[in-house]
């Protein structure tokens, strides 16, 4: 399959992963974030975000990369619901799209979200050390002590 054919598929997948967390249709409570019941289908508020998905070229296996803002073992447990609900998505999605074989879902964390929100907190505290140290620099130069 050609990289723009895949790279189509790719989106596609995450796009179909996507709606089936946000229409509720995986009722896992480690997915939706709620327990059981009838609240969980008419309130679902999931936390989990579907980054990308990668297809192997033969398309037998795709990696879904999945984050959250919320704590680690949260989508610790989210990633888990999914890998059990990894049949249900899969059927689900082969009756929509018109591929020959349908590949085996593996959901995995993807934390490079929160690391590069950790990169960019650590460059604004650099920052501000950074402008406050070149404050006081000026300001003992514009105020020389009266020692000298």
């Amino acid at each position: 399959m050609g990289q723009y054919r895949m790279e189509r598929l790719n989106v596609q997948l995450r796009d179909e992963i996507s709606n089936l967390i946000l229409r509720g249709e995986i009722r896992d409570p480690r997915v939706t974030g709620r327990k059981g019941g009838v609240a969980a289908r008419t309130e679902v508020a999931p936390f989990l975000s579907i980054n990308r998905v990668e297809v192997s070229q033969d398309l037998s296996y795709a990696k879904v990369f999945v984050s959250s803002f919320a704590s680690d073992s949260m989508l610790d447990k989210g990633v888990d619901g999914l890998n059990n609900a990894a049949g249900f998505i899969q059927s689900s999605i082969a009756k929509k799209l018109r591929i020959r074989k349908f590949p085996k879902l593996t959901f995995v964390v993807d934390s490079g979200m929160k690391e590069g929100f950790r990169m960019v907190r650590k460059l604004n505290e650099l920052e501000e050390e950074s402008k406050a140290l070149e404050a006081s620099r000026s300001d003992s130069e514009n105020n020389p002590s009266e020692d000298e």
